[in-house]
């Protein structure tokens, strides 16, 4: 069968031109898969050391299944994205129940298991198992939508239809794995989201939006929305009782944002409320505890994908009531030496660092 020309160049190219990435060189099926999985939304940069610590870990599936969620999220801390770990860690012990162990090599049976989706089963499938099939994350989009000149909207059902029309042109049987790396290596290194390396592209020749001068103005999105900015506040409820030198954690629901991580209880602070009346405010209907409200510990700040946060951190000290879990899955009243070994969103990781640090001075 004869390969597309821009297949043939892209092919000739990522010869040259392979990343060197501690996943490339396996075929393993689980290797292969926690790599994806990693990679979404993510860039190699990050994933890369993650992604060797994780080896180490959890070298195989049967390691991941057995081990406890907390571990994991542990383990895939400051990565983002919690959802990810407990899809792979929910995975991994249906695979056992399932499949024996064996990742599936079929793509109907791979596509219902937790946080695989198509592009991530067709990656996992081509390079795995050398299948035929398409791999379409953001790089390979944006690639496609330079090299035919797409005016139509990235995020419209029409544009990933049409995508995936012009990928069964371009796929080369018997190298499928190789193609959708390349693609995906094009998309990192040189047709970047803004000023593209086009002098340097191996398939600028084929490229109908540098023909036109418009590869600066594809893909073509919607105009952004603007994100909304959160002001919350947390309370280190320090244990003044039987238990000196504990503080309570809460963890949070499975299922939502950073669903499994522990945290410092507090919330949003509500249209008219100090921050210390917000704070008193969550923590009864949290915890059903009154406290008083001592020193600032610090303030902090992160961007999430849709939205932004300014985190309030505050010591506080129950003065009535005995905490329940209301709004949590959990809560547990942990030694500061012992923090590290509880799974935390970045804001509640920054509160425990300035803890750990004003007891070193």
């Amino acid at each position: 069968m004869t390969i597309h020309p821009t297949s043939s160049h892209l092919l000739a190219w990522y010869a040259q031109n392979a990343r060197r990435l501690p996943w490339r060189d396996s075929k393993d099926p689980y290797t292969i898969w926690v790599s994806e999985i990693m990679l979404q939304q993510t860039r190699v940069e990050t994933v890369i050391p993650y992604f060797q610590r994780w080896m180490e870990q959890f070298p195989d599936l049967v390691t991941l299944a057995k081990c406890e969620l907390q571990a994991v999220l542990v383990a895939w801390e400051g990565l983002g994205y919690y959802s990810r770990a407990r899809n792979l860690h929910n995975t991994a012990r249906l695979v056992m129940e399932k499949y024996a162990g064996k990742i599936p090599s079929e793509y109907e049976k791979l596509i219902q298991l937790p946080g695989i989706g198509h592009s991530s089963a067709a990656d996992i499938l081509s390079v795995a198992y050398g299948k035929n099939l398409a791999a379409m994350d953001g790089n390979i989009k944006r690639v496609l939508s330079r090299l035919f000149n797409l005016s139509l909207s990235l995020e419209s059902p029409e544009f990933t239809k049409t995508c995936r029309l012009l990928l069964d042109q371009l796929l080369p049987a018997g190298e499928a794995g190789d193609f959708n790396q390349a693609m995906m290596d094009l998309g990192a290194s040189i047709c970047l989201p803004k000023n593209p390396a086009c002098q340097e592209c191996p398939l600028k020749d084929n490229c109908q939006a540098y023909h036109e001068g418009f590869q600066n103005l594809r893909p073509v999105r919607k105009a952004k929305k603007e994100i909304p900015h959160y002001i919350v506040t947390a309370g280190v409820i320090i244990d003044n009782g039987d238990q000196p030198g504990k503080v309570l954690l809460a963890k949070r629901p499975a299922n939502g944002l950073l669903g499994g991580m522990w945290e410092y209880p507090g919330g949003k602070v509500q249209a008219g409320e100090s921050l210390e009346e917000c704070l008193s405010r969550e923590l009864i209907e949290e915890l059903g505890i009154e406290v008083s409200i001592g020193n600032n510990i610090g303030t902090y700040k992160h961007a999430y994908t849709h939205f932004r946060v300014t985190l309030h951190a505050y010591s506080c000290i129950i003065i009535s009531g005995e905490p329940k879990p209301i709004s949590a899955d959990e809560i547990k009243w942990v030694k500061t030496t012992d923090l590290y070994l509880y799974p935390m969103g970045k804001l509640d990781r920054l509160v425990t660092n300035t803890i750990l640090a004003s007891m070193m001075k």
